[in-house]
């Protein structure tokens, strides 16, 4: 089946039994699905969906109670394939990771496949639930795992060609907690913030509904599989390929990079900042990569051949409000800092 010329997409971009097209559907189903379970966040549910067909890693971040592990359990049931899930702990060590040691029935002990490497290379979904509770240690194998979908055990490497990595981060408790270095902060796609609901009749179904109060028999519920995990790779090469931008689009694009790397020459003004040591570093040419691999996914998901501005602007802030590396004594403002400073950023920079 070639690539539909419908929506503008070129059909030499995909092999012939790739259709963008029907994949868009299987796109739009799989967002429906989740939807099923998490209730009252369709640009989370949006962004994660952007996420997987641009092939790159999330992290969750909220308040207690919000969801974070529900809408990623969602997620990881939908997408089907091979799923493991470890828990961050302050005495996680990294071999944690890939080994299990037991003492087997005949009181010998045993080294086994850990988490990662349990189901092979196979391996779709990787979730790391309260990330910022484990060691910086853990932190450095996560880091290779997300960068290069591969790992070093048993005296071979790993590959894992289809791996997905989810982590959640609670933002309210700092006790025995480890800040993410930039590097591994750097290697998710995105950092989506989620929080509670707020239109009333959500809120009193997830408070009222008792389908909403056991959560393993509500993910449970949810169809498995709806798209096929080890086409991914393939269909997020497609998109990139089908999806293009406008040397107008180029330009802003980089006009907004620019403005991010230098804000007060661009005009921007933080209240109660020094505009001259606000930033330390980020907006990186991988992070602005990341940026137009979101925007061509949010096109394609729209029906749409081309990027538009607005395409940039809806995953502007997840995927590049962590890269952006603040000086020390503004880090404690960043909720606010931050906002500001995109907020400032595209209202300098014109839209085409």
């Amino acid at each position: 089946m070639s690539v539909s010329t419908a929506a503008g997409l070129r059909p030499e971009t995909a092999s012939t039994d790739l259709s963008l097209d029907a994949w868009r559907d299987r796109a739009h189903a799989f967002e429906a699905e989740v939807g099923r379970a998490v209730v009252g966040q369709p640009g989370v549910v949006r962004l994660l969906t952007v996420a997987l067909f641009a092939r790159g890693h999330v992290l969750l971040e909220g308040d207690v109670g919000v969801g974070k592990t529900t809408i990623l359990r969602a997620v990881a049931r939908v997408l089907g394939g091979p799923f493991e899930r470890i828990e961050g702990t302050v005495d996680l060590m990294p071999t944690d990771m890939l080994y299990t040691a037991f003492v087997d029935d005949d009181g010998k002990p045993r080294v086994e496949p850990g988490p990662v490497l349990h189901h092979g290379e196979d391996l779709a979904v990787f979730f790391f639930n309260e990330i910022n509770r484990a060691r910086p240690q853990v932190h450095s194998l996560l880091l290779r795992l997300m960068a290069e979908r591969s790992v070093t055990a048993f005296g071979k490497e790993w590959s894992f060609p289809h791996l997905q990595v989810f982590a959640d981060r609670n933002r309210v408790e700092k006790e025995e907690t480890f800040e993410l270095p930039a590097a591994a902060r750097d290697r998710f796609l995105m950092e989506i913030a989620v929080e509670a609901p707020s239109e009333t009749e959500v809120r009193r179904d997830l408070v009222f509904n008792p389908r909403f109060h056991d959560v393993d028999r509500l993910i449970g519920g949810l169809a498995e599989g709806v798209v096929d995990h080890r086409r991914l790779g393939d269909v997020g090469r497609a998109i990139q390929s089908a999806v293009h931008a406008s040397p107008t689009l180029e330009t802003y694009v980089l006009g907004l990079w620019d403005a991010l790397r230098a804000p007060k020459a661009a005009g921007v003004d933080i209240a109660g900042a020094d505009m001259d040591r606000l930033l330390q570093g980020g907006a990186s040419p991988r992070g602005v990569s990341a940026l137009v691999r979101a925007a061509r996914v949010t096109a394609w998901l729209a029906g749409r051949d081309m990027v538009l501005p607005e395409d940039v602007r809806a995953v502007f802030s997840p995927v590049m409000a962590h890269r952006i590396f603040l000086d020390p004594i503004y880090e404690i403002r960043r909720d606010r800092i931050v906002p500001d400073l995109c907020r400032q950023v595209f209202e300098r920079v014109p839209a085409p």
